[in-house]
């Protein structure tokens, strides 16, 4: 059997809204199509207001802008993250103070934070890891303490819930990411949600340019002029055609996805019960995304035998990030305190096969793969 890591679905509309956004010729950002995605986020989840992005990379480096953050701010994240997370913030020149994932899941420790907080604290990004939420009442009632925003990093995050509030509504600003290996895909691709109605105008004008082009549009203003520091960040039409092709399936896609999560889950429980085998934790205040799955080893040696085993069985299984506190660029500009739990993320983290369609079969042949590695 040869089980691939990830397969992108396709519902079979993409295809038309490509053909209808061509026939309207319109190809450029901020169309008819544009407008149906940002309307579909709008009204599903409550967003107050929605910016569809080229990839969650410039949604969190949208983000930066939008909180003005300058050379020398500091800006606490995980360290656990991708690297995205980081560099949108780093590439203003901030200072990023890394915190360590908590003991149960890769998501940030939230009682840590505060540790943490300096009158030169200008941001708290938190990533909710596998669409599973971060514990955010102790970190919302941080940022209203301190006065300092939240940047919920949401890129995997599409139909998962905190407290029965959508993820990417509870901060100041949330990010997503339509990237292939998403569970809604345009291949690339982001969003922008902004909750707090006083950056409305300030993110759409630096989504465009710095130009007050949106609001010339509506009528708002009498002259289409430059009036602040901006970008291009804005998708295309065929790339908004593409993901509104997706979103019209969301409930289906999420519904296969949730499937297969919970029949890893199901199948996995044993092996775990009986070998040291890790399995995603989800807070009672928490669902998640279905998307992704992932189990955890004792060790980075353990690990490394386990993926060579699964990739001889012909399951394309791979492992997840790096720390970033210790990684090459940043290791000499890190503090020096130990994050123990996301290095044990680093060294011991798999994230297993999960795309739509996923068969049954393919999944009971991954857990018996993993149940032979142990038990030989």
């Amino acid at each position: 059997m040869n089980i691939p890591f990830n397969k992108p679905h396709f519902t079979g509309r993409e295809a038309f809204h490509l053909s209808e956004a061509a026939i309207k010729g319109h190809l450029a950002g901020n169309g008819h199509y544009t407008r149906l995605c940002q309307d579909f986020f709008e009204k599903r989840y409550g967003f107050r207001k929605t910016l569809l992005t080229t990839s969650c990379t410039d949604a969190l480096e949208l983000s930066a802008l939008v909180l003005d953050i300058q050379s020398g701010d500091e800006v606490i994240m995980p360290s656990y993250t991708f690297v995205s997370t980081a560099n949108a913030f780093e590439l203003r020149g901030a200072k990023i103070v890394f915190a360590d994932s908590n003991p149960l899941n890769p998501n940030i420790d939230a009682s840590q934070i505060e540790n943490l907080i300096t009158p030169r604290t200008r941001a708290i990004v938190v990533m909710h890891y596998g669409g599973i939420a971060c514990e955010m009442d102790t970190i919302m009632s941080l940022s209203e303490k301190y006065g300092i925003p939240v940047v919920e990093d949401a890129a995997q995050c599409i139909d998962a819930f905190y407290r029965d509030i959508p993820l990417g509504s509870i901060g100041k600003l949330g990010t997503f990411s339509f990237h292939e290996t998403k569970n809604i895909t345009s291949g690339e691709g982001g969003l922008l949600t902004i909750n707090d109605p006083a950056l409305f105008e300030k993110a759409e004008t630096i989504h465009d340019k710095g130009t007050n082009r949106a609001a010339f549009a509506r009528g708002d203003v009498l002259k289409y002029e430059w009036v602040s520091r901006g970008s291009s960040f804005m998708p295309n039409e065929l790339t908004a055609a593409f993901l509104y092709g997706q979103l019209e399936h969301i409930d289906a896609i999420q519904q296969n996805r949730t499937e297969i999560w919970n029949a890893y889950y199901s199948r996995l429980k044993e092996t775990a019960a009986a070998f040291p085998v890790g399995l995603p934790h989800v807070p009672d205040y928490a669902t998640h995304s279905s998307h992704l799955f992932y189990i955890t080893t004792p060790s980075q040696e353990e690990r490394s035998r386990l993926l060579q085993h699964l990739e001889s069985r012909g399951v394309h299984a791979v492992f997840h990030y790096l720390s970033l506190h210790s990684s090459p660029y940043f290791a000499g500009k890190h503090d020096g305190r130990q994050l123990p739990n996301a290095d044990r993320y680093t060294s011991t983290l798999i994230r297993l096969p999960l795309f739509f369609g996923l068969t049954e079969e393919q999944i009971d042949y991954i857990a018996q793969s993993i149940e032979l590695f142990y038990r030989k």
